[in-house]
């Protein structure tokens, strides 16, 4: 493997930091480098299996094949390069001890004690990473399923394909948020007590289910503090006979601290980071995308204590925290409101937006905005945003978060400490389990058959129309349904989450997992919606031209449809289909429609209940698979070709928001978030936007400030010349553009890294250069 040369960082150093208001010392500067170096080498990407499962969020392929075998189902092929944003650090080749895996010698049962025992080997067989300069370590090379499949019973896969037929799929893992305080309050030793103790009292019920579940949980944490203990051995090790000071001095600080907490609760806030950051690594191996929490509120009484000892100055924490992001720059947030209500904003909430701004890079963290927030912290915010251009921080809208959550049916004090968490979702940590962001209904699959339902039937009325294409969503609903809940009889035993449930409310008490039925306050899964401004433009098209002006039948538009409006006449059909008003440009009557549709699909889903107790929460977003869907799904009435990506998330379709940024954000904010789990708004700036004295933080906050009174829930702020983005796309072998991060998404990672079809569907978003 090609490795990085810690001695060349002149020659390497780049990065955005000339955006910087801070200058990072020499080693971090080595670690900067280290972090864009492994980037820019392809060693931290994270792949889909194939572009069906990126539609659906499941495959059917992968799961009868997975099923059926054992194996993967995806060739290197078919495989599709989402980007890099993973702590994870490819080193090449499978994991080596995988034909040694427990499950693989002595037999695969779907049980939490053969889960834990593959997960104990495969924890003592990965490799305790402490490289140079480091003072905080932790990564990873694999992930567990890489080693120990899931095999769901046909059952489940039956259900998938119903669903997948009918336009939706999903997939059960990870993406909720743990309460990191009770990790970092107990420690290593802590939990393993909490473990015993508990285990205990269930064998005194009789409860031999708990116990099971107990002892598997046990094995895992000695496992995860024999991973601790080999780290500090190893940096202790290579400390003995290292000259280099600084290398030295970091060397045994990893050792002094790795020590300290694998079994006893950190106590300074260079320990906390070490802890969360091994707990990450530890967690992570088991799968992808939770979030961890408000970290202003878990870091601040580290830091107070250090301060007031005088351990620690802002200096000294910013730079450990600036490390910490470029080890991993997971979902995080900062800012929101305190129990009571007031401003949780502190002096640790600056701390992290400051450790950005000194490592620059991509990174997930958000700030939650709050009317009575801190103006000055609120406005830096902005600034960073702003001057680094790359979506960083993401700017969420904390009140309509809490208005969300207390409208589901969340208790009070749990809403308020509700924390961004990934994408466009948020969670409160833990205490709820809701598959966020990992369920999906493709919303053009039930619109073409009620087309198609609609012309076999004759109907002639919008009325008519409406209903059928409503009775089509609600079996998408009840097919995704049915199949999630086939997954949730199996999950807690097929494939637990015992790192969460450890630092979660309810699953070590009550012996059962985070995954499992009751184990914590609350189970509301979450669905992300695709193609929604598609559905909105299609459908008002079809009202208008179809139903109200008579201009065309919609037998005519449906089969120009279906060959790519390539028949004879039915390019002027799709111009007249294009030229009808568009979502995005602030015109009420398709602005009623978005409304319409979307609040459709929300009642439907809010109608269907999981055999957890929740009902299933509504999200207007899709994580990436409106660039791919296109071939799929084929030319819907909107005028879309086959060929094009459909809308990002709720985002008004590439090209047809004309009228201005401003018309856009009044278009979307017509709907009520409070009502939907998550719709970040996307913007890509033209640096044109801001005049070359402006204030960008000034600018930004005063659109944030005024997006978020309108009732926005997200902001994603890019700041670049597409132009550049299409000559990086022509000429990737360009050195300049090495070091271009966008958010593309929900995520952030290096433009020219990710997969061809994902930089193409960017460059033809709409450039913002004013208002």
């Amino acid at each position: 493997m090609k490795t990085f040369d810690y001695t060349d960082t002149e020659r390497i150093y780049a990065a955005d930091l000339h955006n910087s208001n801070f200058k990072p010392n020499n080693r971090i500067k080595r670690l900067i480098d280290r972090r864009d170096w492994l980037a820019k080498n392809h060693k931290k990407d994270i792949y889909c299996d194939n572009a069906e499962f990126l539609i659906y969020h499941w495959s059917g392929k992968a799961e009868t094949f997975a099923a059926a075998t054992g194996e993967q189902a995806a060739s290197e092929d078919e495989r599709i390069n989402i980007g890099d944003h993973t702590a994870r650090v490819d080193v090449g080749g499978p994991f080596p001890y995988a034909a040694q895996m427990p499950s693989k010698v002595n037999g695969y049962e779907p049980t939490v004690t053969n889960w834990a025992d593959d997960y104990a080997f495969f924890l003592r067989h990965s490799e305790a990473e402490v490289h140079p300069y480091e003072q905080i370590v932790g990564e990873f090379h694999w992930q567990l399923d890489e080693a120990r499949y899931y095999k769901y019973p046909k059952s489940h896969a039956d259900l998938g394909l119903v669903a997948r037929e009918l336009g939706a799929g999903g997939f059960s893992l990870a993406h909720c948020c743990p309460d990191l305080s009770i990790g970092l309050k107990l420690g290593w030793g802590g939990l393993l007590e909490k473990i015993r103790k508990n285990r205990n009292k269930h064998a005194t019920y009789g409860n031999e289910k708990s116990v099971t579940y107990l002892d598997a949980s046990e094995q895992v944490v000695l496992s995860v503090i024999d991973f601790v203990q080999r780290h500090g051995e190893k940096a202790a090790k290579l400390a003995e006979t290292e000259m280099d000071p600084v290398k030295k001095e970091s060397y045994e600080l990893v050792a002094k601290n790795c020590a300290n907490i694998s079994y006893e609760p950190p106590k300074t806030y260079h320990e906390a980071l070490q802890w969360i950051m091994l707990y990450m690594i530890v967690e992570r191996v088991n799968g992808h995308g939770n979030g961890y929490g408000r970290f202003d509120q878990l870091l601040i009484p580290f830091y107070k204590a250090d301060k007031a000892a005088g351990r620690i100055d802002r200096e000294r924490a910013r730079e450990l925290l600036g490390e910490w992001y470029l080890k991993y720059g997971p979902h995080l947030s900062y800012g929101g409101r305190n129990e009571d209500g007031s401003d949780a904003t502190n002096e640790m909430s600056w701390i992290g937006l400051e450790a950005y701004d000194l490592v620059g890079g991509y990174n997930q963290f958000g700030v939650q905005w709050h009317k009575d927030m801190d103006p000055d912290f609120f406005k830096y915010s902005c600034d960073v945003v702003g001057r680094h251009g790359c979506g960083v921080p993401a700017l969420v809208n904390s009140d309509v978060l809490v208005a969300s959550q207390l409208r589901t049916g969340f208790d009070e004090k749990h809403a308020m400490n509700t924390s961004y968490s990934g994408c466009q979702w948020y969670c409160i940590p833990g205490r709820e389990y809701q598959d966020q962001d990992v369920n999906c209904i493709v919303l053009i699959s039930p619109m073409q058959r009620a087309i198609d339902m609609a012309i076999e039937q004759g109907i002639e009325g919008w009325d008519g129309f409406w209903n059928l294409y409503c009775e089509e969503v609600d079996k998408s609903g009840e097919a995704l349904v049915n199949f999630k809940n086939e997954a949730y009889k199996y999950h807690a035993q097929l494939w637990p989450e015992m790192i969460t449930s450890l630092v979660s409310y309810g699953p070590i008490e009550k012996g059962r997992d985070i995954t499992d039925f009751d184990s914590v306050d609350y189970n509301y899964p979450s669905v992300n919606v695709l193609g929604v401004p598609n559905v909105v433009d299609s459908m008002y098209a079809l009202k208008k031209a179809v139903f109200e002006d008579r201009k065309f039948s919609l037998k005519q538009v449906r089969d120009a449809c279906e060959c790519d409006w390539t028949g004879e006449g039915e390019e002027i059909i799709r111009q007249v289909l294009l030229n009808l008003p568009k979502f995005g440009n602030d015109e009420d009557g398709v602005d009623a429609m978005a409304i319409q549709i979307s609040e459709q699909v929300r009642e439907v889903m809010e109608a269907k209940r999981s055999i957890k107790g929740g009902h299933f929460r509504t999200s207007l977003f899709q994580y990436q698979g409106h660039t791919v869907a296109g071939p799929y799904l084929g030319a819907t009435p909107d005028g879309r070709k086959r060929k094009e990506p459909l809308a990002h998330g709720m985002n008004p379709m590439h090209g047809r928001n004309r009228a201005g940024m401003t018309a856009t954000a009044n278009s979307f904010c017509k709907l009520d978030f409070a009502k939907y789990q998550g719709g970040s708004f996307q913007i890509e700036l033209h640096p044109s936007y801001f005049a070359e004295d402006a204030d960008r933080g000034e600018l930004v906050d005063q659109f944030a400030q005024t997006f978020f009174e309108k009732g926005g829930v997200q902001i994603n702020l890019n700041v670049f010349d597409l132009e550049d983005l299409k000559d990086a796309y022509d000429h990737p072998e360009k050195d300049e553009y090495d070091d271009i991060v966008v958010k593309v998404t929900g995520y952030s990672a290096h433009f020219t890294k990710m997969d061809r079809q994902f930089q193409k569907e960017f460059i033809t978003r709409v450039n913002y250069k004013s208002l």
